[in-house]
């Protein structure tokens, strides 16, 4: 029990945040990594960090906050979707979690998107999805309807 509330104290000296509410009734879970320990273990805890949810984010500042126009841009991209239950991860909190995603990955940018535990790339490679309609496409089979679909349907 102990350990569990240093564990914690921990946590929120760091500035986690276990979770932000959405509009639409979605959550985006949000969380410091500092927990994760060394290298070898950093890369096994990321493992089970990106299968944890459908879609996930390691980005600079959180989707309520972004710190950097690249995060902001897979964000509004994400939102304009309708893909409010993420996880995202700010990598800014934690230098180990920073560079080891891009051990993980072999890919040097942040941020960086992953669907089913799957990484799809960086905001370059979301942009391009979404534009030419792979985005769609991808998060159908995820079980995820995407707005601009519903919109579209709406307007015909």
């Amino acid at each position: 029990m102990n350990s569990l509330i240093r564990l914690s104290a921990r946590c929120l000296r760091s500035g986690a945040q276990v979770c932000l509410p959405r509009q639409g009734n979605g959550l985006v879970w949000s969380g410091s990594a500092r927990f994760l320990s060394a290298s070898a273990d950093l890369q096994k805890d990321l493992g089970e960090m990106v299968k944890k949810d459908k879609v996930v984010v390691f980005m600079k500042g959180t989707p309520a906050q972004p710190m950097c126009g690249f995060s902001n841009a897979v964000v509004q991209i994400l939102r304009m979707h309708g893909v409010d239950d993420y996880a995202a991860y700010n990598v800014l909190e934690d230098q180990d979690l920073r560079q080891g995603v891009k051990d993980f990955s072999n890919w040097p940018t942040i941020p960086q998107v992953y669907f089913n535990g799957e990484f799809v790339g960086g905001c370059d490679i979301l942009l391009q999805m979404h534009q030419n309609g792979d985005l769609v496409e991808e998060l159908k089979k995820l079980g995820i309807s995407s707005a601009l679909l519903d919109a579209e349907k709406e307007s015909k």
